[in-house]
């Protein structure tokens, strides 16, 4: 299975500028009346306390995109690392978070346009647009566009604006500087304020404005050298801003006291720059029109960016299954997806129809926080699983307070935002859930790192942890697992594996298991051990199952155990079916399946096909039943057969009465959609029976035994004479079902 891949098109400067165009927009142009009116002055410290809860989390994230530069940032980490569940969550909240985020700053762009120029309102029918939602849907429709085309038409776009948009900002910053008087600033954090506690009460307000780090992460796949440039643009552009933010709140509250600038219908920003541009060079207006210009610029950036990430995650999504993969189209000639572009682009211009949503923006940037603090989560997960394909370039410093601290930090900001904005981001969350057991679990096919780590050791887990892994499990996709070892049987194995899962629109799970001594640790192991031999037979499964146009994905699992770790290794990577080659003894279980040990201990979850492999050829096959729930499983394989094989299907029942036999097996047949096969009905011994039809056929598809374990220890099992009897290859069959204690022993 190939992933599509992103063109590499964006440099550093193109990735750091996503990130400082983004949140250098609502912090300067937006939030200053209202921050300066929740800790006046001290408000510059609320922006350096975000600064710092997103040092955390831009750390975790510069180590998790240098190991993983894929579409989708944080949403792909946490999905990968938490498992689709979390990923619904995170991957929902921040592509719907964006998307309203998006249109928030296509408004604000429509504000600041309609002050300049003259934009009529439109009245059809019922739909009433304001001149600014119409200057709204003319910039969205041009940075959708942008979009569509290409990242390297983005990145190239946000470069000459955050560098425009800087200068601005600098030049306002050192006239205001000389205009400033340190008096006004004291009290510094006023008391009828609150005094230094209104500080992360400010924090959670201004974090909206931080969320463009975490952008930079959903287009890694496409930033050249993303192991140098990544870390270098996520942690930069989170201390370029916060820097930015704490000496422009510090001039503008020096320049006219805080509570003029926090005053209802104060911008803060456009008086400041007028009297500092009148006081230094007279020009009032023209530093006001600068101003209004930069907030041009800064909505355009922050839109602009926001439309690139969101419409990367909903991407990234469709890649895994969590929305239709329909998504997941790559433009031919401008190599972005552009379909996920449009879908996104559709639901921006929906809301700006809308109008205002910025209490849903501000419920976006909560939800931002929820993510954020998953994403420390899985960066910790990551390093504990010691997962073998996680080598990322930049390791975050002080592992692991730094991604303790981070998710700490993030979960306890929302903590102080408004109710209604909590209550919003946890409704996220839920639709989060919702979507993912309704739509998702059916389809995605992604088992996540902690539920392997935790299902792989299961044994050592808490029960608890284990039942809630195993519960929030994907089941879309149906799995087949084939356990290989020998090359001689690898291609037989593969083939019967790969019918079964073609025929159910599967994936192939090819594992090998190398059995470790258990005096030798299984890291070491890992360091010491040569794998060639393993890399060659998976690498041959590869190539057999792309003969065949099935799915496959393989794995080398180290373990002290072997024929009972096939049974763990199912349950981890959520097999549906096992197709395993015959071992060289029954494991004290004959006729059946798994051991003795197995078979005591637990109830099977899945269906079982064992190999006795004296060539395959399923050319023709002989299905013997008696109506039991194992001879079903063998029906279906035998369908299974018949449509990719060309099988020629022969079923046959032993009866006491040949009319009575008769119809129970014309109608058993029916039943199981194999009607039109041929149709024998013996009495006499069922042993004799079976061998003297398989006398005729190239495969015998055969039940296990429904005998309970003491019976069949002591008296031997039909199954088993049949098998070492026969001459042709032998399948048995068990399927997945519960059974009692007493049913296993006695049967």
């Amino acid at each position: 299975m190939t992933d599509e891949e992103l063109a590499k098109d964006l440099g550093p400067l193109a990735a750091l500028t996503i990130g400082v165009g983004t949140m250098i927009g609502a912090g300067i142009f937006v939030l200053p009346q209202q921050a300066y009116s929740i800790a006046g002055p001290a408000v510059a410290l609320s922006f350096v306390v975000g600064g710092v809860v997103s040092i955390f989390t831009a750390l975790s994230a510069s180590e998790l995109g240098t190991a993983m530069p894929k579409a989708g940032g944080s949403y792909y980490y946490v999905n990968h690392a938490l498992g689709p569940l979390f990923g619904s969550i995170a991957g929902m909240g921040n592509w719907m978070g964006l998307a309203f985020a998006s249109a928030f700053y296509v408004i604000g762009f429509g504000d600041f346009l309609a002050s300049v120029v003259s934009i009529p309102a439109i009245q059809l029918g019922v739909l009433s647009l304001s001149s600014v939602q119409v200057g709204a849907f003319i910039a969205g429709l041009l940075f959708i566009g942008i979009n569509y085309v290409g990242a390297k038409e983005t990145g190239a776009l946000q470069v000459v604006i955050v560098l425009l948009l800087v200068a601005i900002l600098t030049v306002f910053s050192v006239l205001g500087f000389l205009q400033a008087d340190l008096s006004t600033l004291r009290p510094f954090a006023p008391s009828e304020l609150g005094g230094y506690g209104a500080v992360l009460p400010g924090t959670a307000l201004v974090f909206v404005s931080f969320l463009g780090f975490a952008k930079i992460t959903t287009v890694a796949e496409e930033i050249k050298n993303p192991g140098r440039n990544l870390p270098l643009a996520v942690v930069g552009s989170v201390l370029i801003v916060t820097t930015m933010y704490a000496i422009l709140m510090v001039v503008m509250a020096a320049v006219k006291p805080w509570q003029a600038l926090a005053a209802d219908g104060a911008d803060p920003v456009v008086e400041v720059a007028q009297l500092s541009f009148e006081a230094a060079l007279g020009l009032g207006g023209v530093g006001a029109g600068l101003i209004i210009f930069g907030g041009l610029l800064a909505t355009a950036s922050s839109a602009n960016a926001s439309i690139l990430a969101s419409s990367r995650i909903n991407f990234a999504m469709g890649r895994d299954k969590l929305i239709t993969p329909w998504l997941n189209e790559i433009h031919p000639r401008f190599a972005t997806p552009y379909r996920s572009t449009a879908v996104t682009g559709l639901i921006i211009l929906f809301l700006i129809g809308i109008g205002d949503i910025k209490i849903l923006a501000k419920a976006g940037s909560a939800l931002h926080l929820i993510v954020y603090g998953l994403l420390n989560l899985a960066l910790i997960v990551m390093r504990e699983s010691d997962a073998p394909e996680y080598e990322p370039e930049f390791t975050v410093p002080l592992y692991p307070i730094t991604p303790i601290l981070g998710a700490v930090f993030s979960f306890g900001l929302i903590r102080f935002l408004e109710p209604i904005e909590i209550a919003l981001s946890f409704g996220f969350v839920g639709f989060g859930v919702l979507w993912y057991l309704v739509y998702a679990r059916g389809k995605t096919e992604k088992r996540g790192i902690l539920s392997k780590y935790v299902l792989s050791r299961s044994d050592a887990m808490p029960d608890a942890a284990v039942s809630a892994a195993s519960t929030v499990q994907p089941d879309g996709g149906y799995r087949v697992m084939v356990p290989l070892a020998n090359p001689e049987s690898e291609h037989d194995l593969v083939s019967l594996g790969g019918a079964v899962a073609k025929a159910h629109g599967g994936t192939l799970v090819g594992i090998h298991i190398v059995q470790v001594p258990d005096q030798t640790a299984l890291e070491s192991a890992r360091e010491e051990y040569d794998f060639s031999e393993a890399d060659q037979l998976l690498e041959q499964a590869r190539l057999d199952a792309d003969e065949l146009g099935v799915d496959i994905e393989t794995h080398t699992v180290l373990s002290h155990r072997s024929f009972e770790e096939v049974f763990d290794a199912a349950e981890s990577y959520g097999a549906d079916l096992v197709v395993m080659g015959w071992g060289t003894d029954s494991h004290g279980a004959p006729g059946r399946a798994e051991s003795a040990f197995e078979e005591m201990s637990r109830t099977l979850p899945y269906d079982v096909l064992v190999l006795k492999d004296r060539g395959f050829d399923p050319s023709s096959v002989l299905v013997p039943t008696a109506g039991g729930p194992d001879s079903d499983l063998s029906a279906s394989i035998a369908s299974v057969l018949r449509e990719f094989c060309g099988a020629e299907v022969t079923l046959l029942h032993v009866a006491d009465e040949t009319q009575e036999g008769e119809a129970f097996l014309r109608k058993w047949a029916d039943d199981h959609g194999l009607g039109d096969a041929e149709l024998t009905v013996e009495t006499g011994d069922v042993e004799t029976a079976i061998e003297n039809h398989a006398d005729d056929a190239s495969l015998l598809v055969i039940g296990a035994t429904e005998r309970g374990l003491l019976s069949r220890l002591v008296r031997g099992t039909l199954v088993m004479d049949v098998i070492d009897d026969v001459g042709c290859s032998v399948l048995l069959a068990e399927r997945s079902r519960t059974r009692s204690l007493r049913e296993r022993l006695f049967g």
